[in-house]
Order: C-alpha cells, then structure tokens, then sequence
C-alpha cells in the first residue's frame, strides 16, 4: 500500500513517515503543492495525506485538480485548520476523512486502515481469491485455512493482485505500488520477476487455486477458475 504526504513542516512530515513505513506502508513525502501536484501526476497511491496549508498553494486546490483528473486515491485532509467550513469544503471537494492537528499516530494509522477496507475491500477485514485468504491489518494469508509464510514483498505483490483479480498490471505500475516510486529510474524490472517466481513456487506448494501468470510484452495478471 502506497501513501503521499503532503505536509511544508518537516519534523512531522518525518515523523509521520518514518511511522507508516514501520506500518508496512511505502511512503512518499512532498513539501509543497507544485511537488504534490508532479507526484499525482506520474503515480498512484492508495492514500494522500493533504496538508491545507502549504507554502505555494492550497491543498483544497489539490483536491479539485485529483477530481479533474478524475484520480481515485483516498484522502485524508490532515491540518491545523480545524474549522466547520474547512471540512465541509474538503469533504464536498472529495477527501474521505480529515484529522486535525495535533493528532495521534495511531489514531492516523486506524483512518488509513480503515479507509482502505471501506474504498477498496468493500469493508471487508479479509480479501479472498478462490482459497486464498489475506487479512491485510494482520498481514496474513491462508491457503485452504492454512498460514502461508510470506516476505513482506511476497506479500505486497499479493496483495496488490488480490484487490485486482483478473486485471492486467504492467511492471512499471506493480513497482511503484510495491517500491515506491523512485523504482522507475531503475534499467530493468528483473527483481519483480524473482519476487514474483518465489510467490509462485510458494502459493503452488501451499495448493492455492489461483496464479498469477505473466502476460508476454506487457506485465502480469492474476488468475483462477474461482475468479
């Protein structure tokens, strides 16, 4: 799962950071609203966390500008603005949740898990594909009620294919989702190609119904007769 920050003080930003990635995020970090505005551009994400203020521009002037783009990434407002009117503009402009500042970081955490289980997991706790299981706050998979052991990569890959069963993912797209987004500066995507061929042996060992298959000139695709 991939999440932006979008936050000009960089005590916090760091802090929040360095938090999510021991959440098992991978984070991106901007300062200001030309930056914010260059990353939507060029990448996805499964999550922004918007700062209002920023020192060239409004993070609400972001928020339309996703919607122009017709971006479907969930947004949670995060600012010291904690006014009515401020939320209400945010929400009508299409953030999903806003938290005020000072926040908790573990209350951030539950909205962003949260968040996600409701937009892309239908509010579900656990996600199936045929007979694998994955409870994502958990990072845990079964096969026919089986645990199976994952690296943490192992697992992302899954992940990221199990919310998007029967869909065709290119390289690029599946590396920036699971690397983040500095990956696209590498010559060649082989280290997805080991990764991918451990899952495999892995998923085939444990019995899993489901596979994901790689589509020639273009990426991979997972697959089953239950999808």
């Amino acid at each position: 799962m991939k999440i932006l920050i979008v936050e000009d003080e960089p005590s916090l930003r760091e802090i929040t950071q360095r938090f999510l990635e021991k959440e098992r995020y991978v984070v991106e970090t901007v300062s200001t609203f030309n930056e914010a505005m260059d990353k939507i551009l060029l990448y996805n994400y499964d999550c922004i966390l918007l700062d209002i203020m920023l020192p060239d521009g409004n993070g609400l002037t972001l928020l339309q500008e996703l919607k122009k783009l017709n971006k479907r990434e969930n947004v949670i407002i995060v600012s010291a603005k904690d006014s009515v009117d401020d939320k209400v503009k945010g929400l009508e402009l299409g953030a999903d949740d806003y938290l005020a500042k000072p926040f908790h970081l573990s209350e951030l955490s539950a909205r962003i898990k949260s968040l996600i289980r409701r937009n892309r997991h239908n509010g579900e706790a656990a996600v199936e594909a045929g007979n694998v299981k994955i409870i994502p706050d958990k990072f845990e998979v079964y096969v026919n009620g089986q645990a199976l052991e994952l690296s943490r990569k192992e697992y992302d890959i899954l992940h990221y294919f199990i919310t998007r069963p029967d869909r065709l993912v290119d390289k690029a797209a599946l590396a920036e989702a699971v690397w983040g987004d500095h990956i696209d500066q590498v010559d060649n995507y082989d280290f997805i190609y080991a990764q991918i061929k451990n899952l495999r042996k892995r998923m085939n060992e444990a019995g899993a119904d489901i596979e994901i298959k790689a589509v020639y000139g273009f990426g991979y695709k997972l697959t089953g007769d239950s999808l």
